[in-house]
């Protein structure tokens, strides 16, 4: 363990998808949710409120052993008729789950999908916002801006670093290319730091996403 190493947070909703992790050492993730891949030496997870005391919180964690696309109908043949049966997904295999004492609790009720961290912030993190840096929580109040606007951007974590140099950012896919927005100065890439405005920035960005023919429309599939 380094404190560098990448850790991603899933989230967890049914039962049984703990006990596919817990007994049967792997997870499964959209690849449309991961369309660059899925770049990390450990997961961890947040349990949903199917969990009742363990709810709202990451309370397990497990190093990462191997990856493989695969259909849902195949990781789950007994949900053949599942409305996303024939989506492909990763199939992450998995170390011994191990219980992360004290979790890493969600006090302020915040939407939880997929957060990239690194290893030292969260052996630390007592609550989710201690997952974030400092460039990352100015990153996510320009993603959800654009989400506002009907806008799907792609965010790029901090911790994606040293396999995206437009880390930590926001991908949009366009009608003749993408747009690029980094808090690094990347060249291509819209500049975002804490010397422009936001508003100024978020309309930099949609000036570009107009000029690119307008954002493609994604279909993200739930993590069903």
């Amino acid at each position: 363990m380094y404190p560098e190493d990448r850790v991603l947070v899933g989230v967890i909703n049914r039962k049984r998808d703990l006990e596919y992790a817990r007994d049967h050492h792997w997870y499964r993730i959209p690849q449309e949710r991961m369309p660059r891949g899925v770049y990390a030496e450990y997961l961890a997870f947040y349990l949903s409120r199917a969990f009742r005391e363990k709810n709202g919180g990451i309370v397990y964690y497990a190093q990462q052993k191997g990856l493989e696309l695969a259909y849902r109908r195949d990781l789950l043949p007994e949900e053949a008729h599942h409305p996303n049966a024939n989506n492909v997904y990763y199939r992450v295999a998995l170390g011994e789950l191990v219980e992360k004492t004290p979790p890493i609790l969600n006090p302020t009720k915040r939407p939880i999908s997929f957060i990239y961290t690194t290893w030292d912030r969260f052996v630390h993190a007592r609550e989710i916002r201690d997952l974030y840096s400092q460039n990352d929580y100015y990153v996510d109040r320009i993603y959800h801006a654009l989400r506002d606007k009907g806008i799907r951007p792609q965010r790029i974590w901090e911790a994606e670093r040293r396999d995206d140099p437009f880390a930590p950012g926001l991908r949009i896919l366009c009608e003749k290319g993408e747009v690029l927005a980094s808090t690094e100065r990347v060249g291509g890439a819209i500049l975002m730091n804490t010397a422009h405005k936001e508003d100024e920035i978020l309309q930099a960005i949609l000036m570009k996403i107009a000029s690119s023919g307008g954002p493609v429309t994604l279909r993200i599939p739930p993590l069903g």
